[in-house]
């Protein structure tokens, strides 16, 4: 199983991902985007949305549609500001996946001190 988290931010987003096998996690990638300095806020977010899709490996029409999937599971939430749509976690159990299975890969890497996850 792969775990694909991002820590989202208007000027810098940080990601990174995992790779459960037999139990043990694998560092798969990680690192941050930002866009390129003074870009205007719409192009700063269509700057990380399109890196986010390269990444996954997914057009930006496909990363999208996955969006509006997720909405249909009211999983995510968006709000449209004129042509751009933000979108955020809505269902708070899937919040406290998250929150768990982050505070479980770090419990991983504090219990190997001096090892990396990958």
């Amino acid at each position: 199983m792969k775990i694909f988290g991002i820590d989202p931010g208007s000027e810098r987003t940080g990601y990174g991902c995992i790779e459960v096998i037999g139990g043990r996690h694998h560092l798969v990638i990680c690192g941050s985007i930002s866009a390129p300095a003074h870009s205007t806020f719409p192009d700063t977010l269509k700057h990380i949305h399109g890196d986010l899709a390269t990444l996954l490996g997914l057009s930006e029409s496909a990363t999208s549609h996955q969006l509006r999937l997720l909405r249909t599971l009211r999983l995510v939430r968006a709000r449209r500001a004129g042509r751009m749509v933000f979108y955020a976690l809505d269902d708070r159990h899937i919040v406290t996946l998250f929150k768990q299975g982050l505070r479980h890969v770090e419990e991983a890497a504090a219990d190997r001190p001096g090892r990396r996850l990958a």
